[in-house]
C-alpha cells in the first residue's frame, strides 16, 4: 500500500494514452500518480520535520540527564542504531514486495506481516499478530506525539498571553490552539503537506536559533566545571526515552520512501535518509550541549520556556516555536490516520458510501482525543520520556531486528555469527531501556500527579 491518492480524481477509461513532452506516451493513471509523488527535498523536509519537533526543544533536558560527556557519546550511537534499524525495515519491505506478484509498495505494518508470511513455517502464524501490534504501537506512538505537541503549544503560548495581563487558563489556551489544528490535519495527502511541513521546518530553526544566540548573548555561559559530566543510572533511562522520542521517525520511513519519484534514492549511501539524520544528529547535539551549559539542573522540557518572557524578542521566539511544532502536527496525525482508516473504510459500510465525510468524522474525533490526553498531561518532559522509552523503543529498535531474523532466515547462508551477535546487541539495548526508561517516567509521573 502506497500513499493514498484521495484526492486524485477518477480516470474514466484506463489505458487511455496521453504526450509526455518527450515524444512519448504514457497511461493517463500512471501520469495522474506520478503527479502526486514527492521529490527528494520534498521527502527530506518531511523527514527532518517528522523527526526535529518537540523532541528538539527537549534536548536540553535530555544532556541534563544523560550528563555533557555521556549524551554526547551516546546520542550518535542511538542515531546509527537508527539508521541501521531504519535501513534493516525498508530491505524488509523491498523483499515483501519481490515476493508478492503485483505488490509495489508495502508500509510498515504490512511489511511485519508481509515478511513474517514469508518466513520460517513456525513464525508464519504470527503474521497477522505482529501487524497487529505494530499498528497498535504506531498509534499509540503517533497519539502521543500529537498530544505532546498540544502541550508544548499551550506552555509557550500561554506565558506570552499572561505577560500581556491575559490571566487565562491552559485549558483555555489549549482551546484556542485546537481549531487552528484541525484545518491542516484535514489533508489527506503528503504532496499538499509539503508547504505545511516546510513552513514548520522554517519556523523550528528560526526558534532554535533565536534561542541559542539569547543563550550565548544573554551573559556569560558558565563553566563545564559546573555541569554533570556523567548521570546516574535513573537519569540515564529518562535521557534514553527523550532522546528515542526525538529520533523516533521510524513510522514515516516506508510512507516517505514510498511516496517518492525516485524510492531508490532514500536509502542510498549518500540518499535522503543518511544526510538527513546526519544533519538532525548535529543539531540534537549542539543544541543539547549548549542549553545545558546555559541552564544547568534548570532546563525546561522545552528550552524556550527558560527564555525571559519579558522581553519581546523572547515572546516572538516561543510564538514561532510554537507555530512550527503546530504546523508538524499534521505530518504526525497523517501516520495514525493511515493505520486507521483502511479497515474501518473496509469494516462499515457507510464509510464504503461516504468515504470523505467518514473521513472527515474520524479525523474530527481523533483530533478531540489528542486534545483531551494533552488536558490530563501534568509534565512535558516525562511524557516525552515515557512514549520514547516505550513505544519509540520497540518501534525503532525491537521490531526491526525480528523483521531482520526473518528476512536473513529465508536467505541461505545469512543468518551469519556477526548478525546474531549485532542484532543481540540491539536487542539487549532496548529491552534495558524499555524496561528502566519506562519504570523511571512513570514514577515521575506519578510524583508530578501528587506533588
Amino acid at each position: 500500500m502506497g500513499i493514498p491518492l484521495e484526492n486524485t480524481k477518477d480516470i474514466e477509461k484506463p489505458g487511455n494514452k496521453i504526450e509526455n513532452g518527450n515524444g512519448k506516451t504514457e497511461d493517463i493513471e500512471a501520469v495522474a500518480k506520478k503527479s502526486h509523488k514527492t521529490s527528494n527535498l520534498e521527502a527530506a523536509t518531511h523527514l527532518f520535520k517528522g523527526s526535529v519537533g518537540a523532541g528538539l526543544f527537549a534536548m536540553g533536558d535530555c544532556f541534563k540527564n544523560g550528563g555533557l560527556a555521556g549524551a554526547t557519546l551516546l546520542l550518535p550511537v542511538l542515531a546509527v542504531i537508527c539508521v541501521h534499524c531504519e535501513q534493516m525495515l525498508i530491505d524488509g519491505s523491498i523483499l515483501a514486495v519481490e515476493k508478492t506478484p503485483g505488490a509495489t509498495f508495502y508500509d510498515y505494518p504490512e511489511t511485519v506481516e508481509k515478511c513474517f508470511e514469508k518466513g520460517p513455517a513456525p513464525l508464519r502464524r504470527l503474521s497477522k499478530l505482529m501487524r497487529l501490534i505494530v499498528e497498535m504501537f504506531l498509534c499509540v506512538t503517533q497519539f502521543g506525539f500529537c498530544s505532546i505537541y498540544f502541550v508544548f503549544i499551550t506552555e509557550n503560548l500561554h506565558q506570552v498571553l499572561e505577560i500581556h495581563g491575559l490571566n487565562i487558563s491552559p485549558t483555555l489556551t489549549m482551546l484556542i490552539a485546537l481549531l487552528p489544528a484541525m484545518i491542516p490535519s484535514l489533508m489527506t495527502n503528503l504532496k499538499y503537506i509539503s508547504p505545511v511541513s516546510a513552513f514548520a521546518n522554517v519556523a523550528l530553526i528560526f526558534g532554535l536559533v533565536a534561542t541559542l544566540t539569547i543563550a550565548f548573548t544573554s551573559g556569560p555561559m558558565p563553566s563545564l566545571s559546573e555541569r554533570h559530566l556523567f548521570t546516574s543510572g535513573t537519569q540515564m533511562s529518562l535521557f534514553f526515552g527523550t532522546a528515542l522520542f526525538s529520533y523516533e521517525g521510524i513510522a514515516l520511513i516506508l510512507p516517505l520512501r514510498n511516496s517518492m519519484k525516485e524510492p531508490e534514492k532514500f536509502s542510498s549511501r549518500f540518499g535522503v535518509l543518511n544526510i538527513t539524520m546526519v544533519i538532525i544528529t548535529i543539531i540534537f547535539m549542539f543544541t543539547g550541549f549548549t542549553s545545558y551549559v546555559k541552564w544547568g539542573e534548570e532546563v525546561q522540557g522545552s528550552i524556550t520556556l527558560n527564555l525571559n518572557v519579558e522581553e519581546i524578542f523572547s515572546q516572538a521566539i516561543k510564538i514561532v516555536a510554537a507555530l512550527g511544532v503546530f504546523f508538524g502536527y499534521p505530518i504526525q496525525f497523517f501516520v495514525m490516520i493511515k493505520i486507521l482508516w483502511p479497515p474501518l473504510k473496509q469494516n462499515l459500510s457507510y464509510a464504503q458510501s461516504h468515504p470523505i465525510q467518514t473521513q472527515v468524522a474520524l479525523r474530527f474525533i481523533l483530533i478531540l482525543m489528542t486534545f483531551g490526553v494533552a488536558l490530563l498531561v501534568p509534565k512535558l518532559h516525562l511524557f516525552i520520556s515515557l512514549i520514547g522509552a516505550f513505544c519509540s523503543t520497540a518501534l525503532a529498535f525491537v521490531i526491526p531486528v525480528f523483521i531482520d531474523f526473518v528476512v536473513k532466515a529465508q536467505i541461505p547462508k545469512s543468518l551469519t555469527l556477526w548478525i546474531y551477535f549485532k542484532n543481540m546487541a540491539i536487542l539487549l539495548v532496548a529491552v534495558l531501556g524499555i524496561v528502566t526508561g519506562t519504570y523511571e517516567s512513570i514514577v515521575e509521573i506519578v510524583k508530578a500527579f501528587y506533588a
